[in-house]
């Protein structure tokens, strides 16, 4: 019922920058943590960075001072600010929501990705 639609991926020279957007909509009560997974070639899914309501951020050693979550509580909606990209950045970032449905009930949903391709 709660749908999450990544937008902002392509490609991107070494260096460059990206920013990735995660609209959330449905029948939503509230969104206590959003997030941002990402998958390469041939690995596991792994944590990128995620954001969680009166408990700040928080993000993986390797994006540390090169990524940033913020989000817009109004539209539901989590970004992730990526610069000084690198070649090992290239994967499928996927954005992922939790919270409760208007009926109270919780929802744990899955955008379905977003390629980010980090090459010269």
């Amino acid at each position: 019922q709660v749908q999450l639609v990544e937008s902002g991926g392509g490609l991107v020279q070494p260096g460059g920058s990206l920013r990735l957007s995660c609209a959330a909509s449905g029948s939503i009560r509230s969104i206590n943590f959003m997030g941002w997974y990402r998958q390469a070639p041939g690995q596991q899914r792994e944590f990128v960075a995620h954001i969680i309501s009166n408990r700040g951020t928080n993000y993986a050693d390797s994006v540390k001072g090169r990524f940033t979550i913020s989000r817009d509580n109004a539209k539901n909606t989590v970004y992730l600010q990526m610069n000084n990209l690198k070649p090992e950045d290239t994967a499928v970032y996927y954005c992922n929501a939790k919270g409760v449905y208007r009926d109270y009930t919780d929802f744990n949903s899955w955008g379905q990705g977003t390629q980010v391709t980090v090459s010269s």
